[in-house]
């Protein structure tokens, strides 16, 4: 498939299938309740509808293997500016045949927290054979995978990645499969539909540092591309992470936030 107007004709189909298939195993959606979101936030979707929204926390597969806290909808918020820069982005690699993927956007304080409360209890190793094989669970704050504070909650901090187009079906998580470790060679892992970047989403390894010199040939010149992409669209990357970027004009520098992802928090923002 050629051409600007195909690419977006399957970046819309895309998303409208990565949405229902999130939504099938999302939790059922709570009562619009908490604080609302400022005006300067959007679902991202308002910006660019072709940027495939792929969300894992309101899903069980994730590191902890529940749904998070705080994650009421499977929907991508960004502080406004952030948005129209990954859309900025969105459009030069549409022209290559290539999307972003978002895995998380903007995450409530109240989804951090419960990651901290996990990461205390070490008796719950539920999702360790995919997620952090080769880290012991006490070392998750020591080694800096797990914070009390996380640069997601001032909502100009997204995790995301590179799709081929067409893009393939997401893959589905089907809890008590036997878990495959996230640096396993892409055929074996998690099956998900973005170039390989050498280890999945979520990785509690080494291998996922973004310039981790045993990362060679294409899932170097992969991890290379992303950042060069991102980094012209005004974004910085986090080094232990190579999904990790944060829009460096951030609106909310110092200012973690705690509504819910939400349809309702954003309701009536618009785009403009």
């Amino acid at each position: 498939m050629t051409g600007m107007a195909s690419a977006l004709r399957v970046l819309v189909a895309t998303a409208a299938s990565v949405l229902l298939a999130t939504t099938v195993t999302a939790p059922e959606a709570r009562a619009a309740h908490g604080p609302k979101a400022p005006g300067e936030f959007v679902a991202l979707r308002s910006v660019d509808p072709t940027i495939i929204e792929e969300m894992r926390y309101p899903t069980a597969h994730n590191f902890m293997g529940v749904p998070v806290d705080g994650y009421r909808q499977p929907l991508c918020i960004l502080t406004r500016p952030a948005a129209r820069a990954l859309h900025r982005a969105q459009t030069r690699l549409l022209r290559r045949g290539l999307s972003l993927k978002v895995y998380d956007c903007y995450r409530p304080q109240r989804a951090v927290d419960h990651f901290v409360r996990w990461a205390k209890d070490l008796d719950d190793q539920a999702m360790k054979g995919e997620f952090y094989p080769r880290v012991d669970k006490s070392r998750l704050f020591a080694d800096g995978y797990i914070a009390e504070k996380s640069g997601h909650s001032r909502g100009s901090t997204v995790d995301l990645t590179l799709v081929e187009l067409p893009a393939a079906p997401p893959g589905r998580h089907e809890p008590g499969r036997d878990l495959v470790p996230c640096y396993a060679p892409p055929s074996e892992r998690f099956p998900d539909d973005s170039v390989d970047m050498g280890t999945g989403f979520d990785c509690f390894d080494t291998l996922a540092h973004t310039d981790d010199p045993r990362i060679r040939g294409e899932q170097r010149a992969n991890r290379q591309f992303l950042r060069k992409t991102l980094v012209e669209a005004g974004f910085v990357n986090l080094a232990e992470e190579w999904w990790h970027y944060t829009f460096a004009a951030e609106p909310f520098p110092d200012t973690y936030f705690d509504f819910p992802v939400a349809r309702s928090s954003v309701a009536g923002h618009g785009h403009a």
